[in-house]
């Protein structure tokens, strides 16, 4: 990348995502990398390192996180200042702000006193950005959590802001495409007739799930299986079988993808459950739209479809190039906060 330009940033846990601007504020490039927080944050400055050999350095960063969860940290403030320190130390000659929020954007110094408000965040940059278009309900569904926020007048309508608030509002699901295990999703399934309780191990995730239903896109799932060997469909049957006490054989691959449709049904309910409570406090209309993001926004489509109501992607009111249209729901905070870095409003 030449000189200038600006680079939106949405640091997680399990990955960094990133969304590359050019001067003229085009969305130019998407990339995602492994980040495992968890293992250390040297991970992180590994990332960046591989982000920025390929871009280079931008003049301009924005960032949004969720990584100062992660068991690395004692605490999420000493998270947030220890990221937003990493990435100061990997950009030093980049104008570095940090999203926070209804402050929106502040400096990276800033941060570390901001704490409360820069956690976890970033889903407050998408709704900041889809709701531009509209009432809605946006539904981010990720690779590890999946977001729910009523979408008013403008902006946001949320119960919640800390993790803690949104759990409780329903607003904050913790169920993803890829990383969530599937013990957490079902603790009985149907086998052979009878109900069977599912191995408290993990042995499965729910990447194995829609690789074996056919919902995981191409390229969603850049971490290691749960038994570290490869990710085509025997070996998801395989993992998932495991969970079952069952061998994968000619005769149990049939049973294979009966268990992932099922447990990819429940999954859905556990979202669904969670949009039904948040509705029924939320001043949205009956007929509101849908409003798809995330890795999984396939599933949002899906939703809309069964309750009949509109769908929209959160990106649809942008002036995205075709081939970039579809990949920027995965990327939804990153471009969301570069976006409202370059077009966004003052903070409140």
């Amino acid at each position: 990348m030449e000189p200038g330009g600006l680079i939106g940033l949405d640091i997680g846990g399990a990955h960094l995502k990133a969304a590359l601007f050019d001067e003229a504020g085009t969305l130019r490039d998407l990339d995602q990398r492994p980040c495992p927080l968890w293992q250390g944050l040297d991970r992180l400055d590994e990332a960046l390192g591989a982000l920025l050999a390929r871009w280079g350095h931008p003049s301009r960063a924005a960032m949004t996180m969720t990584g100062e969860l992660a068991d690395l940290f004692d605490d999420r403030a000493d998270g947030v200042h220890r990221i937003a320190g990493a990435v100061r130390a990997a950009l030093p000659s980049t104008r570095l702000e940090v999203f926070a929020g209804p402050r929106r954007l502040i400096p990276a110094d800033a941060a570390a006193d901001l704490a409360d408000a820069v956690a976890s965040a970033n889903w407050y940059a998408t709704a900041l950005v889809a709701a531009s278009a509209g009432d809605g309900l946006l539904i981010d569904i990720g690779s590890t959590t999946t977001d729910i926020v009523p979408l008013v007048g403008g902006g946001p309508r949320h119960r919640g802001y800390t993790d803690a608030e949104r759990l409780a509002s329903g607003e904050l699901v913790y169920t993803g495409l890829v990383r969530t295990p599937v013990m957490a999703v079902a603790r009985t399934v149907p086998i052979a007739g009878r109900w069977r309780t599912l191995m408290a191990e993990l042995f499965a995730t729910m990447a194995d799930v829609h690789r074996l239903t056919g919902t995981l896109p191409e390229g969603a799932d850049q971490h290691p299986t749960a038994d570290g060997r490869d990710p085509g469909i025997p070996s998801s049957a395989r993992r998932l079988l495991r969970m079952v006490g069952e061998d994968l054989r000619p005769d149990t691959l049939p049973m294979a993808h009966r268990l992932a449709h099922h447990l990819a049904e429940r999954q859905l309910r556990q979202i669904e459950d969670a949009l039904d409570q948040v509705l029924s406090n939320s001043p949205l209309a009956d007929n509101v739209p849908l409003v798809g993001a995330g890795v999984g926004r396939a599933l949002v489509r899906r939703l809309a479809g069964r309750r009949s109501l509109p769908y929209r992607d959160f990106e649809a009111h942008l002036p995205i190039a075709p081939d970039l249209r579809e990949r920027v729901g995965w990327f939804a905070p990153a471009a969301s906060v570069g976006w409202l870095a370059l077009h966004g409003p003052s903070a409140d």
